[in-house]
């Protein structure tokens, strides 16, 4: 073999070499290409998820707060539905205190119902002697039906007539002449009486505002129901 033969044969062993250099490079780089394309989809998707993520998050909490207003505002609505009915309700008690003045002004009315005061009174209590409290001013009403009072009690339950003591040191507290004068109110009185017991250790309590205050007190539910029913009605 003379020099040009091996010549071309090392030009061809050249040119394979770089065929398959050439060949191979190809190769590297579309696996490159190939595995930086998934890289780059991964970490695509990756922020993807973050964001879906971090939107999910933020709309809960969207959600949340808006269920936390609804939530105050539904509690303030039945706040100011609630206080409404408690002011209706104070203006149907005052209505009914201010009823009472007028009955006791009546002098035959109000005298029987000191005398029907007075025997539940009794009835209550139970006792051979009572010691018996009214306003200074109702004494005049007091005294003309005692003796009526103490003679149905007997005849109800068939005992002697008990003995009732009108306190004249302790009265109950006169009734307030208008709504501007000064003091509490628990220190008015509208009429009626309380009867305790000789030591003092059981009272009755049958005055007009505690009788208003307890048909308030057993009514209320009943009240409250046809408040409510009016306003869902509206």
């Amino acid at each position: 073999m003379n020099d040009v033969d091996v010549g071309k044969q090392i030009q061809q062993m050249v040119r394979f070499i770089q065929q398959e250099a050439q060949e191979k490079a190809s190769e590297i780089s579309v696996a490159a290409e190939e595995d930086f394309n998934i890289e780059k989809l991964q970490l695509v998707e990756s922020e993807k998820r973050k964001i879906r993520q971090e939107y999910e998050r933020k709309q809960k909490q969207v959600d949340i707060r808006r269920k936390i207003e609804y939530s105050m505002e539904l509690n303030a609505a039945r706040i100011k539905v609630l206080q409404a009915q408690e002011d209706i309700v104070g203006e149907m008690k005052e209505n009914a205190s201010k009823t009472l003045v007028r009955v006791t002004k009546d002098t035959n009315v109000y005298r029987k119902i000191l005398k029907s005061l007075i025997v539940q009174s009794l009835l209550r209590l139970r006792e051979s002697s009572v010691v018996l409290r009214c306003r200074e001013a109702d004494r005049v009403h007091v005294e003309p039906v005692l003796e009526a009072a103490k003679k149905e009690y007997a005849e109800k339950l068939k005992v002697n007539l008990p003995k009732i003591i009108i306190d004249g040191k302790v009265h109950l507290p006169p009734q307030r002449l208008n709504d501007a004068a000064h003091g509490p109110a628990c220190l008015d009185s509208s009429g009626g009486v309380v009867l305790a017991s000789q030591d003092g250790k059981i009272v009755c309590d049958n005055t007009l505002d505690t009788r208003v205050d307890v048909c308030f007190r057993q009514k209320l539910p009943e009240i409250r129901k046809k408040l409510y029913a009016q306003q869902v009605s509206q």
